[in-house]
């Protein structure tokens, strides 16, 4: 494994000690309400294979359509395999930073050893949980959560304990598939619901097909509500079933 450069390391340092003050001072889950949805199990930890999505050019549409710069500061909630973790290492450069975040202990020590073997010093990896991604105050520029909404089992305090990580102009950017969350998708409608119930206003839409898949991005709005007044989304209406073909005669 390489070693980082005590320069490199600092910040990186630092940015760990931050998200372990910042997961100390959470509000139990119990004080949030439950989704009025199915919550998908989490059955991969990717989306798709890395060739079929970097074919699709995925993450550079979902990196430029976010306007991702260097110098940044970044987390990438639910990386997974690192995907999305390798590319926005090498997009916001070595001043730039990436916080890589799974629930999956077994995910992050392979991803550990894709960062050291790919020799990204601006990454570092956090393990996280459901109710709480635990990050520090004011850092983030962005927060992707890519393909991973509908997994999320407590998504009203997740995104209450998210608000605070971002800088006063950071954005929430979520990728998923317009279909239901029991069929690891996230309708737009229920997304832009649940996270206006916490105080975020939608900053951008766009369906990309090119990816399956829409882009959306949140930022904070007014002050943030007390679990108390949180009002749960209404559940969603149910897909139509298609009526049978006639029979051929």
């Amino acid at each position: 494994m390489r070693r980082l450069s005590m320069a490199a390391a600092l910040p990186l340092l630092a940015l760990l000690a931050a998200c372990q003050n910042g997961a100390a001072t959470k509000t139990d889950a119990s004080a949030f309400p439950e989704p009025n949805r199915p919550v998908a199990n989490v059955v991969a930890t990717q989306f798709s294979n890395e060739p079929a999505r970097e074919a699709a050019n995925e993450a550079q549409i979902v990196m430029d359509w976010a306007d991702t710069r260097p110098g940044m500061t970044v987390a990438d909630i639910g990386a997974g395999e690192g995907y999305y973790t390798v590319r926005l290492g090498d997009r916001v450069g070595a001043k730039g930073r990436v916080l890589a975040q799974d629930i999956d202990r077994a995910v992050l020590t392979r991803l550990g050893e894709r960062v050291a073997r790919d020799r990204l010093d601006n990454v570092s990896i956090k393990l996280g949980a459901q109710d709480d991604p635990g990050l520090p105050d004011a850092s983030f520029d962005r927060v992707f959560m890519i393909h991973m909404y509908h997994e999320i089992a407590q998504p009203y305090a997740f995104l209450w304990h998210l608000r605070p990580a971002l800088k006063a102009d950071g954005e929430v950017i979520i990728v998923d598939a317009d279909r239901p969350t029991a069929n690891h998708g996230t309708p737009p409608s229920l997304l832009f619901c649940e996270l206006k119930a916490v105080g975020y206003r939608l900053t951008g839409y766009e369906e990309r097909p090119d990816i399956g898949a829409y882009i959306a991005r949140f930022a904070p709005q007014g002050d943030r509500p007390e679990p108390s007044a949180i009002t749960p989304c209404a559940a969603p209406e149910p897909a139509p079933e298609l009526a049978p073909e006639p029979a051929k005669r």
